[in-house]
């Protein structure tokens, strides 16, 4: 896929609404089942393990297939990949769906939907931050507040999932799979309808040449690309680890079960989502300004984490902080979109961004089994590591992401200039 675009294409409301929808969808489809496990432990009478399989599988799945589906969206487009992927995720949905609902033993068939649904999530969700950067190239403001909006979508979905998923539960303790199912649907009408990709008038380069390009650019923009990524790992690690220490604490110190505990839950998301929504909208697209950005928020992020350990027992002062946390991760999100999708070249963009939402996954499967396994007796000791960790990350930061050389490369990505 070339760079070179002669037609312009308007991006409407609808366009950014389209694909804002994906990240909603394939959020609520992961993080909408875990208030429901305990229900489906009796139900399909598994242990609590083969019960966290069911979220397991889904993100497995998806860090092994999303540099698969980026590779493919930068060799045959975005929008060609996307689509199978989300009728994949619907077809998956209803294979865990069915078989809860008629088959005596569904365990099996419900984890063979969860993987079916993980590959979908894994051509779906990650090709919408390059495609975004298609969509604006060349115009890195419209490019990062669109970005945010995809973040916001993203954390919204981390808003309303223990909310629904409670409430659905109520009704059918199945019935949350079905939802996805309908909800996949509606993302799909929206992108086949509403998505007019960019034409292309090169030819897709070779696949001996596209490994060379993409190695040349690891090897170019290694440094920087590390820290991004790390950075991606770091903010799911501490969001989710937070998020089942939060739940894990609700419940055993402070008695708060069922959809209350779900709407307090959804406090620090909610900040999280207004916080991405926010810097999305007001973060210009220059180099220095992403980069100032980034270490504020993980400044403020390692200050905050630092005393979550120490509130266990004060539940105002714990949503407070983790509050206070989840606003900084929250501006890291669309940042860190933001700074990998205008500053690497249109064809290798989504392999590289692939690679990004892969380790983000990455932070996502090992937050809630990390904070699980040091909870009990390293709590304090996990925390004030993990705030060390993010002072490192404000280190690496300074050190290696140079605003001066990425903005003088990202000149030579203008497709004006070529």
């Amino acid at each position: 896929m070339g760079n070179t675009e002669k037609d312009d294409v308007k991006v409407g409301f609808w366009a950014i609404f389209s694909l804002a929808s994906i990240p909603l969808v394939m959020t609520l489809g992961n993080s909408m089942l875990i208030p429901v496990l305990p229900i489906l432990e009796k139900k399909v009478d598994i242990s609590s393990f083969q019960s966290s399989m069911i979220i397991t599988s889904y993100s497995i799945a998806a860090i092994l297939f999303i540099p698969v589906a980026g590779y493919l969206s930068d060799r045959f487009g975005r929008k060609i990949v996307i689509l199978p992927c989300l009728i994949l995720a619907l077809i998956g949905g209803l294979i865990s769906a069915i078989a809860s609902w008629k088959l005596d033993s569904p365990y099996t068939m419900i984890i063979i939907g969860r993987v079916l649904q993980g590959i979908g999530a894994a051509g779906a969700m990650p090709i919408v931050i390059p495609l975004v950067g298609d969509l604006f190239n060349g115009d890195e403001e419209k490019a990062t507040s669109s970005l945010g909006i995809i973040e916001t979508s993203n954390t919204f979905g981390k808003v309303l999932s223990p909310i629904l998923g409670s409430i659905f539960a109520a009704f059918l303790w199945f019935l949350p799979f079905f939802s996805i199912s309908f909800f996949s649907l509606i993302s799909i009408i929206l992108i086949f309808f509403f998505i007019k990709v960019p034409k292309e008038e090169d030819e897709p380069v070779a696949f001996k040449e596209f490994v060379s390009n993409v190695k040349e650019t690891f090897s170019r923009e290694g440094k920087w690309l590390s820290v991004v990524f790390l950075s991606g790992i770091y903010v799911m690690l501490v969001l989710f680890g937070m998020l089942f220490f939060l739940s894990e604490v609700l419940e055993s110190t402070h008695d708060i079960k069922g959809v209350k505990k779900g709407f307090i839950l959804a406090i620090p998301l909610l900040m999280l989502c207004i916080a991405s929504f926010i810097t999305g909208k007001k973060a210009k697209g220059e180099i220095k300004a992403l980069k100032k950005l980034i270490l504020i928020s993980l400044i403020i992020t390692s200050a905050s984490i630092a005393f979550i350990g120490f509130l266990e027992d004060h539940l105002i002062f714990l949503l407070i902080v983790a509050s206070i946390a989840s606003i900084a991760l929250g501006c890291l999100l669309p940042v860190l979109d933001a700074i990998i999708t205008q500053n690497i070249k249109k064809e290798e963009r989504g392999t590289v961004t692939s690679f990004y939402s892969a380790a983000r996954f990455i932070g996502v499967a090992a937050g809630p089994p990390v904070m699980s396994l040091v909870m009990k007796n390293y709590l304090n000791h996990s925390y004030i590591t993990a705030s060390i960790l993010g002072l490192i990350l404000v280190w690496l930061v300074v050190k290696l992401i140079k605003a001066e050389e990425i903005g003088s490369k990202n000149k030579n990505l203008d497709p004006k200039t070529e």
